[in-house]
């Protein structure tokens, strides 16, 4: 073998000084184990005679207690969602056909209605002994890292809404200061300013604070007010228009 054919590990090794020592089972799982621990079952089809094969955690991902049906086509079927029924995956009759592995992803419904998240994966193969194709492959349950992700989704949310609540009221604070007003009458001069120019509250809010701390002034007067609210301006909006956030006529600043 040339120096251009050698594999990646053999260079590796000569580049370290010699052969790398075997990875420790510590070591592997520091490095696989990463994540979510999640449930995994293993399934089984004899193609010639029809017959199914899964382990009991299949069972379980399904809603069953073990040996409570018999492992069957229309045993799966009966759990699929309803929505899921009509979906069918051309990759994975083009890949059974052609030996190669597939996976998709359905979600199930247990006799208690609750849904699960499923992904199968599985290949064909020939068994040798029998001399009969089967498919053989693993179900995964990933219900729970779609529970953190929607969790993770949430709680971005509610800090995002905390955030631009603290903007708001900290603006408001500013107007009723300066202004010598109230909560109530700040709270309109920043909503009108906001809709003179079709921007949500929050931003507005946000673009009055930066105004005012770039004035790089000691205490906050008038004038610098009036600057900072005359400084509010549209921003790109990635969706479409909103009717809510229709612009205003923009009014003299007194």
């Amino acid at each position: 073998m040339s120096s251009v054919e050698q594999s990646p590990s053999v260079v590796e090794d000569r580049v370290a000084g010699g052969p790398l020592p075997p990875p420790s089972p510590g070591e592997l799982a520091d490095a696989l184990g990463v994540g979510t621990s999640l449930l995994i079952g293993r399934y089984c089809v004899e193609l010639t005679s029809g017959d199914w094969w899964w382990s009991d955690e299949v069972y379980a991902m399904h809603g069953w207690k073990r040996h409570e049906v018999r492992p069957s086509l229309q045993a799966l079927s009966s759990r699929k969602h309803p929505d899921d029924r009509a979906r069918m995956v051309r990759a994975v009759g083009d890949a059974l056909r052609a030996g190669r592995p597939f996976a998709c992803g359905h979600r199930v419904v247990g006799h208690d209605g609750r849904t699960r998240s499923l992904v199968v994966v599985g290949q064909g193969r020939r068994n040798a002994p029998a001399g009969t194709r089967e498919i053989v492959g693993y179900v995964v349950d990933v219900t729970p890292v779609q529970k953190e992700a929607l969790d993770r989704r949430a709680a971005s949310v509610v800090q995002h809404a905390f955030v631009g609540q603290a903007v708001i009221e900290q603006a408001k604070g500013v107007v009723a200061a300066v202004r010598g007003v109230n909560e109530a009458t700040a709270e309109q001069v920043l909503r009108d300013a906001a809709g003179e120019v079709g921007v949500p509250m929050r931003v507005a809010a946000e673009q009055l604070i930066g105004a005012l701390r770039a004035e790089e002034r000691p205490g906050v007067t008038q004038a610098a007010l009036s600057r900072a609210l005359d400084a509010i301006h549209p921003v790109e909006r990635p969706r479409g228009r909103d009717p809510l956030l229709t612009r205003r006529p923009r009014t003299a600043r007194t």
